[in-house]
């Protein structure tokens, strides 16, 4: 099967991908022996060792060649001084059995304390610990450029920014970002942010788009997406699944998508949706469903424990 593709960079990325948190090897050579053709991996999920020896696996064997895959990975917070950042990426592509990838990200633009043998270290009080030296987005952008310059990443891009941090970006970069990732699903559309990428012919990746339903620290009384009766009206009229309506979403305003699963079954069924498409009734109803959850939607990944840090992206949500 033949997935549409959209432009990132100088690469052509599969619009409907993989997404590799909490999951492991297996789930991932299950993945790409079912036809996916992108896959969003990073240091932090602690699994891109197990994913290296699963992509050896598959193409090694001639199954699946290298080059017809769309391979992700990001920068960890702990990583962003300039010196480190070659580090780390070289780190992943060792992990991964890569000589390159097709997109690295920096994952968030706070960078927290290296050094302490702690991916998220904290103070005694349970806070984040912010890199002393305070290093830029800026500063860690120009290191992340080098690696374009190397040939060890194809494209470069950011993940969880804010607008007002892309075009401080964009203004100063000698390497365009090629794609933005960001949190986008009908309870939090994103829909100013999806505007400036488009505008700027930047790839926009929604992370999220079921909602996480699984997340440990949902609440009862919130919302499912999954179980909305608005969602499975429209899936109903297209005889589809609630999740599937979720990730045609987010293909029909020009996205692409990254769910994840580890069951055979989802994982066909989260590709499964070329075949229909949403009209203008559908797209009007998901882009107004954020309003059950308030006025401004819900952000699922605020991650305010780091509000105190000057690069923190979403200061007026907390």
């Amino acid at each position: 099967m033949s997935i549409p593709t959209l432009t990132c960079g100088v690469s052509q990325m599969p619009v409907v991908g993989y997404g590799t948190s909490k999951t492991d090897g297996v789930a991932v050579e299950l993945a790409l022996r079912e036809g996916y053709r992108h896959f969003d991996c990073a240091h932090v999920y602690r699994n891109e060792e197990d994913l290296g020896r699963a992509f050896s696996k598959v193409f090694s064997s001639g199954d699946v060649k290298r080059e017809d895959v769309f391979i992700t990975s990001k920068l960890w917070n702990t990583c962003h001084r300039k010196e480190d950042v070659e580090k780390a990426c070289d780190q992943t592509l060792s992990d991964l059995q890569l000589d390159y990838l097709d997109l690295y990200l920096i994952h968030w633009p706070m960078a927290t304390q290296p050094g302490t043998g702690a991916l998220n270290p904290v103070d005694e009080n349970k806070v984040p610990l912010l890199d002393k030296l305070s290093p830029t987005p800026l500063e860690t952008w120009s290191a992340m450029e080098k690696l374009v310059e190397s040939g060890k990443c194809k494209n470069i891009g950011l993940s969880s920014f804010n607008i007002s941090q892309i075009e401080e970006i964009l203004k100063n970069a000698k390497v365009k970002p090629a794609c933005v990732q960001a949190e986008s699903h009908p309870l939090f559309p994103n829909l100013e942010l999806l505007e400036f990428c488009k505008k700027r012919e930047i790839a926009f990746v929604s992370f999220s788009p079921l909602g996480a339903p699984g997340r440990w620290w949902r609440k009862k009384e919130e919302l499912s997406l999954l179980e909305d009766e608005d969602v499975l009206k429209i899936a109903q009229k297209h005889r589809v699944t609630a999740g599937q309506v979720l990730i045609r979403y987010q293909l029909d305003k020009g996205n692409a998508v990254i769910p994840k699963t580890s069951s055979q079954s989802r994982m066909k069924e989260n590709l499964s949706v070329f075949e229909f498409s949403l009209d203008k009734s559908d797209m009007d109803c998901l882009n107004n469903l954020y309003k059950k959850a308030g006025p401004n939607g819900y952000r699922i990944y605020l991650c305010s424990e780091f509000k105190h840090s000057p690069f923190f992206p979403f200061p007026s949500e907390v």
